[in-house]
């Protein structure tokens, strides 16, 4: 591939409280992004990267939650939740925009999901386990949610200072 590694935003960042904008052409550009984006997650290392977390205000969500074996990128254009179980389920996730904190969160078990793949065709997925967990938290990300906004204000404002003090560390560096 040899694309281009992104910067990954790190929280707090206005671009990451931002709604994304629907992709209506479906340009080579953004087909090259897909492929920057997967290249950037797979470095960081991550499971999924959504385009504001690098600056790119646009639907489009990139994810593997493939760990050991063949790894399967997955790119969405445009992804939205069309059903969820009223089961839950319950990870522990964590952000490559707030690096090196976890924390449970509670999601629907199952979802299915509706985007435009790179050839610009509809596809229809159902996912469960953590490729559902992954999805949903990839789709937050175009709607300016973070995960740490599913926790109670203490835990929140705890995570957010220590992603500050990162960020300046980092900028310092």
């Amino acid at each position: 591939m040899g694309g281009m590694l992104k910067t990954i935003l790190i929280h707090p960042d206005p671009r990451l409280k931002k709604v994304c904008d629907p992709i209506v052409d479906l340009s080579d550009e953004l087909r090259v992004l897909a492929s920057d984006m997967l290249e950037t997650m797979y470095d960081a290392p991550g499971i999924g990267l959504a385009a504001p977390q690098i600056g790119v205000l646009n639907r489009l969500i990139v994810m593997d939650c493939i760990k050991d074996g063949d790894p399967e990128p997955m790119v969405m254009f445009n992804p939205e939740i069309l059903s969820s179980s009223d089961d839950q389920s319950v990870y522990e996730e964590g952000c490559l925009s707030i690096p090196e904190q976890f924390a449970d969160v509670t999601r629907p078990a199952e979802v299915r999901v509706g985007w435009i793949d790179m050839d610009g065709n509809p596809r229809e997925k159902d996912f469960g386990g953590l490729w559902a967990t992954c999805v949903q938290h990839e789709i937050d990300h175009l709607n300016g949610k973070l995960f740490i906004d599913y926790l109670g204000p203490m835990k929140r404002q705890m995570m957010t200072r220590k992603s500050q003090k990162m960020k300046r560390e980092r900028t310092r560096a």
